[in-house]
């Protein structure tokens, strides 16, 4: 495993946990050189998902791309990275039962939205401006007070 902070390739796991729900393993490794410590998931690869676009193409659902959108929504929030991948894990999850391989992209931002709302009001408004293609701030407005009902 390639170090995220100095690139070597010299390190190694100094704990190994298991996930709640069995499907990862979250492993803690040191770097042998920097001596810093990072986190990192393995989880089985199974049969590809594809994400149908708004505008009909169609793409290989990137859980990378989800989380990297979940992190930018839970900037400056009280969501962790932990949860941030625990939403992505469950999501992949549910994804994965359903009858088809094939998957809206709108299916999967409501999804989101969805888990994010009970979790934190902020970042669930941030995910829903972008999901949501906010133009104004009446549809942010209308959001909250949405919100707050």
């Amino acid at each position: 495993m390639k170090c995220p902070f100095c690139g070597s390739t010299e390190t190694e796991v100094v704990e190994t946990r298991d996930s709640e729900d069995l499907d990862t393993i979250r492993r803690r490794r040191e770097c042998q050189k920097c001596q810093k410590r990072f986190t990192t998931y393995e989880r089985v690869e199974n049969s590809s998902l594809i994400v149908i676009k708004k505008d009909g193409k169609r793409e290989q659902f990137n859980r990378d791309k989800l989380k990297q959108g979940l992190l930018a929504a839970c900037q400056k929030t009280a969501v962790s990275h932990d949860e941030i991948e625990r939403i992505v894990t469950d999501l992949e999850r549910e994804l994965k039962t359903l009858d088809t391989v094939e998957v809206e992209s709108k299916k999967i931002g409501q999804m989101i939205a969805g888990k994010l709302k009970k979790i934190d009001k902020v970042a669930y408004i941030r995910f829903a401006s972008v999901f949501k293609r906010f133009v104004d701030v009446e549809d942010f407005e209308k959001e909250v007070k949405k919100l707050i009902k």
